[in-house]
């Protein structure tokens, strides 16, 4: 399979990281898997960020929220189902397909970490985030 030309399949980072609903995650740690919600289902992936987009995925996508868990995700146990992918000329984000692009659903054994995040003032915050 030939790469576009805005993909990337070699992840530098150890871990990426998964901004969950209290419900997603709640779903992961009963079932031990997620295929996430309505923009994974609509896109044939689940979602992640480096821990450097963490905090604008937050303010562009969850502003407001009090709901949420951060998850820490080992990239080594996505495998070459992780790919990442431009969303504009300088931000290239982790998108999990799963084998052959098949919208696999993220594993609770590939989650290292996961803690509440708090929302003081309008601003997100946890222990892993900079």
């Amino acid at each position: 399979m030939a790469l576009e030309a805005n993909e990337k399949r070699n992840p530098r980072e150890e871990f990426v990281y998964r901004v969950s609903t209290a419900a997603e995650w709640d779903e992961l740690q009963a079932k031990g898997a997620t295929l996430g919600g309505d923009i994974d289902h609509s896109t044939g992936c689940i979602h992640l960020s480096t821990i450097n987009q963490v905090k604008m995925v937050l303010g562009n996508f969850f502003r407001g929220r009090e709901d949420l868990f951060l998850l820490q995700v080992d990239t080594a146990k996505l495998g070459d189902g992780l790919i990442y992918e431009a969303v504009d000329e300088t931000n290239y984000f982790p998108h999990f397909y799963g084998p052959s692009r098949s919208f696999s659903p993220l594993l609770l054994d590939a989650v290292s970490k996961a803690e509440k995040l708090q929302l003081l003032n309008g601003e997100f915050s946890c222990d892993m985030l900079p």
